[in-house]
């Protein structure tokens, strides 16, 4: 090997040296001499190590091995070699070239480390960011939580295949008007926290779901699969209790802290993907099976205060059940499990209750059922 130019770095300093390198006659080792060294340095053969992830290909930055405290058991000091010829020569003689040296213990310091990051991750994300969900809950003002869920609510629209917000929104008239009067219906005379926002998208899934804020959506496929408003009823009523007892808040919250501590951990921490999963959780909610209950027990109780026939939303549990039995489950009650228990439950109510009225007229339901129709104008032209 011919003696060539280099530079040195010692790791000490910011200074560069230039330096002129040649095989020892043993032919085991570089030597390094410069006018800025302070003598001949040795560097064997044997522990020379470069960096696999250096980016120029026409340079090659050397280290050499060092046993010690430090992980990567490399000196600080660096060679840097710009002859191709002897770049070429090390690559072809030099196989533990690019070779890790970990010191003893380091992959056991590195399972420890992991596994209490593990550790630290699970408690977040199943103990504390849920219990700091509760808490948000309970505490956010209201005009905020009505703005998180229109932020989600939109994101919801666009994964329904929304052009843009409100396109999916059924607007006509007579329905809007006969969707108003059932929520007047079971609201009215209740302690309600929220001024309901209860509309149709326009969309075949037979799935309900609230958003934060007192926002709740039917689709239009559960419409579609109803044969009586009382079944659309006890379902809304059932949304409503989440509402009220803010599950439908605490779960967003919950599913934005797990989502944006995993987007950070993943590094994707990109606002539209931390909605865009808040927005896939609520509508395809999964509440704890006390917040069921609490929800099956509040619609209940909200249907036979509005003196509207629980045995509507009884049936409505029969055809999930007999749609499930098909292997097509409604989405509505992919996370909800339509059980026979809770159908037993609302029939149940239905055979003590006395009075009761259908919460809408013929012609309501009717209105209700064609409400994302586009309306026509008095020339009988579409609108």
């Amino acid at each position: 090997m011919q003696a060539t130019e280099a530079a040195f770095y010692d790791g000490l300093t910011a200074g560069r040296h230039p330096v002129r390198l040649r095989l020892s006659e043993d032919r085991q080792a570089l030597e390094i001499s410069g006018d800025t060294l302070p003598g001949v340095l040795r560097w064997q053969l044997m522990d020379l190590r470069a960096p696999r992830d250096h980016a120029d290909r026409d340079r090659l930055t050397l280290m050499r091995h060092e046993p010690g405290d430090d992980e990567v058991q490399r000196h600080e000091a660096r060679l840097v070699i710009d002859d191709p010829a002897l770049i070429a020569w090390l690559h072809r003689t030099r196989p533990n070239l690019f070779r890790h040296d970990l010191a003893q213990g380091t992959w056991r310091k590195v399972g420890y480390y992991a596994g209490g990051a593990l550790a630290a991750t699970a408690l977040l994300l199943f103990v504390i960011i849920p219990a700091l969900a509760g808490t948000l809950a309970r505490i956010i003002p209201v005009e905020r939580e009505i703005a998180f869920g229109k932020t989600v609510l939109a994101q919801m629209e666009y994964m329904l295949g929304g052009a843009g917000i409100g396109s999916l929104t059924c607007s006509n008239p007579d329905g809007v008007k006969a969707l108003q009067t059932m929520a007047n219906r079971l609201t009215e005379g209740q302690p309600m926290h929220y001024s309901l926002d209860i509309r149709v998208f326009d969309h075949p899934t037979l799935n309900a779901f609230a958003a934060p804020g007192g926002q709740i959506v039917i689709l239009r496929g559960l419409l579609d699969a109803a044969s009586h408003p009382d079944q659309v009823a006890g379902v809304l009523a059932h949304e409503i209790g989440h509402v009220e007892h803010r599950d439908v808040t605490r779960n967003a919250l919950r599913t934005a802290g797990s989502a944006g501590l995993l987007s950070m951990l993943l590094g994707d921490v990109s606002g539209g993907a931390l909605i865009a999963l808040v927005g896939d959780h609520v509508m395809n909610a999964s509440y704890t099976r006390d917040a069921e209950a609490e929800a099956d027990g509040y619609g209940l109780a909200m249907l036979d205060a509005a003196q509207v026939d629980a045995g509507g939303l009884a049936s409505f549990f029969d055809i999930v059940t007999e749609r499930a039995h098909g292997l097509e489950v409604p989405e509505l009650f992919a996370s909800h499990p339509a059980t026979p228990g809770r159908a037993d439950r609302a029939r149940a109510l239905a055979e003590r209750q006395a009075g009761t009225t259908p919460v809408l007229t013929s012609a309501e339901w009717d209105a209700l059922k064609r409400i994302c129709d586009k309306a026509a104008d008095p020339a009988g032209e579409d609108i």
